[in-house]
């Protein structure tokens, strides 16, 4: 388990560069669902907005702080999990969200925000939670994090096509409803041929440390789908929104967190399994809590 804090996945800067690609199209396949009527909508009921972003961006990275300070991993693991509690949503929230039954609008509104949100909130957590803990605080003093780069990341990977997607359904929205389908499902599909693809070529490495991390990604995954369902019921939301920021909360862009271990920790042993074992396991968490709540419907 020490050498997991030295080693460094394989992973060339073409490969990279395919990866944020990718990532801009699974999110401009998410933004050919909005309009600008959804931010009017919300912008006149805010609260659910508002209380998802704060169980996204304050409370799971708290809570990720605390299971890292109770479980003491290796610093490059509880680096891995504090990075991944700090990027937004992930992509496929949206699709588990219309399963489970729930608020779709809503998800797909908060992914909106997230994103723009994560330009200013990502660096930040994971400079304030990474500081707090020693461990991980000595592997960020070793590195060069330029916020101002990571915004640039996240605009050209996530927001530019947000806002392409926002624009062409708003001007032709015969063409995006033919494009919907079809591209979240294409989308999706080349996203996780890439994922098993950039594995294969570190599968030994995977499959030697996947087992060190994996009870710690399923307990870090189910605290924040609990996060976000206490959260909701706190705040006294209905069943409908609950089930969307449960969902929201619980699945993150574990793409954009591979791409900023890959961009400015050199591809870091721990935190790229911890992103990739995330970006696997949530996928079968999200489903089978959504094949759950769809038993009962939603009251809104």
């Amino acid at each position: 388990m020490t050498g997991i804090d030295e080693i460094t996945l394989n992973f060339n800067p073409g490969s990279l560069t395919l990866l944020n690609a990718i990532l801009a199209i699974v999110m401009f396949s998410i933004a050919i669902d909005l309009s600008p009527r959804d931010f009017d909508r919300l912008r006149r009921a805010p609260k659910p907005v508002v209380v998802g972003l704060a169980s996204q961006f304050l409370v799971l990275p708290a809570l990720t702080f605390l299971l890292v300070w109770l479980t003491e991993p290796r610093p490059s693991i509880a680096l891995g999990l504090i990075l991944v509690a700090a990027c937004p949503g992930g992509n496929i929230s949206n699709f588990i969200t219309h399963r489970a039954g729930g608020n779709a609008a809503l998800s797909v509104s908060m992914t909106a925000f997230a994103t723009i949100g994560a330009i200013v909130m990502t660096p930040f957590n994971i400079a304030l939670w990474g500081g707090l803990y020693p461990p991980t605080r000595a592997i960020l003093q070793q590195t060069q994090i330029d916020p101002v780069q990571i915004a640039i990341i996240v605009g050209l990977m996530l927001i530019l096509p947000l806002v392409l997607g926002v624009t062409l359904n708003q001007k032709r929205p015969a063409l995006t409803a033919r494009l919907r389908g079809p591209l979240q499902i294409l989308s999706m599909a080349i996203f996780m041929a890439f994922v098993v693809l950039a594995l294969a070529a570190n599968w030994s490495f995977f499959l030697g440390y996947a087992g060190a991390v994996a009870g710690l990604v399923i307990a870090h995954n189910a605290l924040a789908l609990g996060g976000g369902w206490v959260v909701a019921t706190l705040t006294r939301l209905p069943p409908f929104d609950r089930r969307a920021i449960t969902i929201e909360t619980g699945i993150q862009n574990s793409g954009l967190g591979l791409v900023l271990i890959f961009a400015f920790f050199n591809g870091l042993g721990g935190m790229a399994v911890v992103a990739a074992f995330w970006g696997i396991w949530h996928a079968i968490s999200g489903l089978a809590l959504a094949q759950l709540m769809a038993r009962t419907k939603a009251a809104r």
